[in-house]
């Protein structure tokens, strides 16, 4: 018999206020870092020794741990008496979204406006960032050493776009933006161009000292809030669903089971920073993360390799990250018989050249935590026409040789400052990760 459902509407009012409190990557780990502490679950350092207490795996242990590296964060609850060899139930995300990020070189301007040198990160919808009240945040790095959290969530810049007198062919032959000269944000009036002006003013908003900031990783945001949208309020749209949607609902689902005594995997949360751009990094699923935490955790409860080694075999990710939704004014982009739609469920995507890494064995998991917790889904496949898009799936797959599912919540505009999905996926697919962390 089907689970009833364990979170309902108030968790997409809940993932509104994620989404609003988190600009950054930083600013997502900490919050979930932050949800998890209420739930018992305590941070471990990656560079003290582990032994079964400190991994969560003691009868003394203090429930769940996880581990913050940049803007990454991997949690995971190990029950009381839980094997080496025990296997893992992993709901894998990402924490960045494509947006403008400052140069090492902030501080530029022309013509009496004073303006702020940005790189393209991702693959952002450009034409979304026009004429939009921007803040900014970040990462800022001191002297010392460490580092603090900035968020100017206030209108502080912005991309203006050229009026149509001067682009007259804008309607008919559509917006060309170049890259480099179109989108430097301005944020105030001025011939007098000094660098380090920028870092001075988020120095002074922080509260810190002049010079005390050394290095930072900063990047614009929309300070628009999320909203309910429609007659009916049965729309969500904000910023950075994708993929902060999956992250909201994994953190949601992992506190969820933590505490079950009977688990028989252990539950994960792996979210990874640098998907948008190819994965390749410290804290990108390319790198070495999450396998050295896994295997770490195996060794703190007195397993060996081939604890390991078992362990890694029976384990399964969900890699959970947005897909497209059937979109009304442009249908024929969309494969002819898999139209996902919105409230509908989640998708499972498939791409049989593996640009996702779901099987057929791994359709039938996450069709079994669909059914146990009473959630329908849909199915997701490209035009073959189309070019298909990535995730982290088949990227977690091959590194660590796990079976990896790739699942999400269909939207409308991704990669836009503004994403639109609907009101009840967030939930539902927090509910399908609840059951499959349970097993």
């Amino acid at each position: 018999m089907s689970a009833p459902h364990r979170l309902d509407r108030g968790h997409t009012d809940d993932l509104m206020t994620f989404l609003a409190a988190s600009p950054t990557p930083y600013h997502a780990v900490a919050n979930a870092a932050e949800r998890l502490e209420k739930a018992g679950f305590r941070q471990v350092s990656e560079t003290d020794a582990w032994d079964a207490d400190t991994a969560g795996a003691s009868a003394s242990g203090s429930g769940g741990k996880y581990v913050l590296r940049g803007g990454a964060i991997i949690a995971w609850y190990v029950p009381e008496g839980a094997a080496p060899h025990t296997p893992y139930r992993i709901v894998g995300a990402h924490t960045d979204s494509p947006n403008l990020r400052v140069k090492p070189l902030p501080d530029i301007g022309a013509h009496g406006w004073r303006q702020v040198a940005v790189e393209i990160y991702g693959g952002p919808l450009m034409n979304s960032w026009l004429d939009r009240d921007l803040g900014l945040a970040g990462r800022l790095t001191l002297r010392d050493g460490s580092t603090r959290l900035v968020n100017v969530d206030r209108p502080l810049l912005r991309v203006p776009q050229l009026a149509i007198h001067l682009d007259r062919a804008v309607s008919a032959e559509g917006l060309k933006l170049d890259k480099q000269r179109h989108l430097q944000p301005i944020w105030g009036l001025g011939n007098d161009v000094r660098d380090g002006d920028l870092i001075a003013f988020l120095e002074e908003e922080s509260g810190l000292g002049t010079g005390e900031v050394t290095g930072w990783d900063l990047m614009t945001h929309s300070v628009e809030a999320p909203a309910y949208l429609g007659r009916d309020k049965e729309l969500v749209a904000g910023p950075r669903m994708d993929n902060l949607l999956s992250v909201h609902a994994g953190v949601a689902a992992l506190t969820a089971v933590a505490g079950g005594s009977k688990l028989p995997y252990i539950p994960v949360l792996a979210a990874f920073d640098h998907e948008e751009n190819g994965s390749q990094s410290d804290t990108g699923a390319d790198g070495p993360l999450l396998g050295g935490i896994l295997e770490r955790s195996v060794f703190a409860r007195g397993g060996s390799y081939e604890d390991r080694a078992r362990a890694f075999a029976g384990t399964v990710c969900l890699s959970s990250d947005t897909g497209h939704a059937v979109h009304p004014n442009y249908a024929e982009r969309h494969d002819p018989t898999h139209h996902p739609r919105v409230n509908g469920g989640p998708i499972l995507k498939v791409n049989v050249n593996n640009r996702y890494a779901t099987d057929g064995s791994g359709r039938a998991v996450w069709a079994a935590a669909c059914e146990k917790a009473g959630v329908p889904f849909q199915s997701f496949v490209s035009n073959n026409s189309m070019p298909c898009g990535t995730t982290i799936g088949p990227i977690t797959a091959a590194r660590h040789g796990i079976k990896t599912v790739d699942i999400g919540v269909a939207i409308l505009s991704m990669h836009s400052v503004r994403e639109l999905c609907g009101a009840d996926d967030p939930h539902l697919l927090a509910n399908a990760l609840v059951a499959f962390l349970e097993g």
